[in-house]
């Protein structure tokens, strides 16, 4: 009778591991997965400041008196591009609301500057950009899935206890200001 309570014991002793074991393995893959959507933010965000200083180029032609709002841009995305070698999400969303906020500023030289929208060089830019803001968009949104994910796996229970054990820690999402959202239109 003690062997079979022993076996029995050793038997849900080897579930619990086991258990244990698919858990941290889950928790393992989620954290991968909000890795890897983190990183394809991060090449969308990179693409973007690639393509703005081609932009920029493009209205120097035409908005010479325009200096001021240029460097505010060039700036912007400097500080942008810097913050992503950081990997800090609420730094990089700061960065990204500052940029946002100076595109759109470009996006007032329209009027003033009517040749401008003629420009092929500047339309294929414009097309661009606007592609890279629709990627952006999506791999924020795939980012912000992957995160809900791994946080509610951290805050579960019995799973909390697995994350707590091995150091697994909730993921802050890649929220921006609700006037943020908007794509920015850069339409002259």
């Amino acid at each position: 009778m003690n062997i079979s309570l022993h076996i029995y014991g050793i038997i849900g002793l080897v579930f619990v591991l086991l258990y244990f074991i698919g858990v941290f393995n889950s928790l393992v893959a989620k954290r991968a997965q909000t890795q890897e959507a983190w990183s394809t933010v991060d090449t969308q965000l990179k693409r973007r400041y690639d393509l703005i200083p081609n932009l920029i180029e493009t209205v120097k032609g035409y908005a010479k008196h325009e200096r001021e709002t240029l460097e505010n841009v060039i700036q912007a995305r400097n500080t942008g591009s810097k913050t992503l070698d950081s990997k800090d999400v609420e730094q990089i969303a700061q960065s990204e609301k500052s940029l946002n906020r100076c595109l759109r500023s470009i996006s007032l030289l329209k009027e003033a500057y009517p040749d401008l929208k003629a420009n092929k060089n500047f339309i294929e830019l414009q097309n661009e950009l606007s592609d890279t803001e629709s990627k952006i968009q999506a791999s924020r949104q795939f980012y912000n899935t992957c995160v809900l994910s791994l946080n509610t796996a951290v805050d579960s229970f019995p799973t909390s206890i697995v994350a707590s054990v091995f150091g697994f820690k909730k993921v802050k999402y890649f929220e921006i200001d609700e006037v943020e959202k908007q794509n920015p239109k850069v339409s002259f």
